[in-house]
């Protein structure tokens, strides 16, 4: 069951899907190739408020998982962590479950969704939504209800108090079939002065053609409202853009153990410098650092990181 002997009073929300990933143990091109798989915790907000949570910020976890061996495991794992989990209920219907083929460049997925939409509005408190800096959540959140309802409501709610709303556009159409529902949504969030990290896969899944021109892009996002935009380029690099500030910042050399979760893990090294009020280059910078610890691992990324090694490219400029 959720721990409610912690205070529930979190920097950062982060309200979407958690739910068990099956990674293929090999690096294949499809499913019919894998010979075997593993099971890790997964999803998006969940990995990136956990990510978050090993920087040190305060986080809280919203979330939706089953009545079962596989719910119970999720639960124990957050718990483990030692995040703020009073907003992570169980329901009576299975756990999520995602098959991903182990890459080096896209993985590649298929959904069995149940339980991870069954957020609603009793696990967004205004009493928690009051304290909150920052609320995070996810194209894959928003795409059914009950989830997505509520997940709008409290990010107008955290919005109109003076909080920041965060997105992941990780847009794809086998998880939400409406391409112009979606990015009618996107845009009634991004209209909220959200700060908005998008992938260019996922930007060419969302509008339809390829991500040809990095200020354009931006521009299109910042036209819809949002204040900040955080465009990732795979293995060239990110772009950062926020009013009339924009940085291009190139990716370095690593060891590409597996790309899954490297989003999550750079936008949660954006957050945090963010949180402690750092510029917007020292935010992508410490973004891509954390990309880069993320895809020299499989699976969760250990909880000894540091925000020293995290800011360590910018604290001694």
């Amino acid at each position: 069951m959720p721990n409610t002997s912690l205070p529930f009073q979190p920097d950062v929300l982060s309200v979407g899907e958690l739910l068990i990933d099956f990674i293929s143990t090999d690096y294949v091109d499809s499913f019919e190739q894998a010979q075997g798989f593993r099971p890790l915790p997964g999803g998006s907000p969940a990995n990136m408020g956990s990510n978050l949570h090993r920087l040190g910020q305060r986080v809280g976890l919203v979330a939706s998982v089953g009545r079962d061996d596989m719910g119970q495991y999720l639960l124990r794992y957050v718990a483990g962590l030692g995040m703020n989990m009073q907003g992570v209920r169980q329901v009576d219907v299975p756990t999520t479950l995602i098959l991903v083929t182990k890459s080096r460049t896209v993985s590649n997925f298929e959904a069995y969704r149940l339980a991870d939409c069954q957020i609603t509005a009793a696990q967004l408190p205004e009493s928690v939504l009051d304290g909150v800096k920052i609320l995070h959540t996810t194209c894959f959140a928003l795409s059914l209800d009950p989830a997505r309802s509520s997940i709008l409501a409290a990010a107008r709610y955290v919005a109109a108090r003076g909080g920041r709303v965060s997105i992941d556009a990780n847009y794809a159409q086998k998880i939400w079939p409406d391409q112009a529902e979606a990015q009618a949504v996107v845009a009634d969030y991004c209209a909220l002065g959200a700060m908005v990290k998008v992938s260019e896969v996922d930007w060419e899944r969302l509008y339809g053609h390829p991500l040809t021109d990095n200020a354009a892009a931006a521009a299109h996002l910042h036209g819809l409202g949002a204040e900040l935009v955080c465009i990732t380029l795979g293995d060239k690099g990110c772009y950062v853009s926020r009013g009339g500030e924009q940085h291009f910042v190139p990716s370095r050399p690593v060891d590409v153990k597996d790309t899954t979760g490297a989003g999550d893990a750079f936008w949660s090294g954006f957050l945090s410098a963010h949180l402690d009020g750092y510029s917007l280059l020292h935010c992508a910078l410490a973004g891509r650092k954390m990309a880069e610890t993320k895809l020299q691992v499989f699976g969760q990324l250990p909880n000894n990181i540091s925000k020293q090694n995290i800011y360590v490219d910018f604290l001694n400029l």
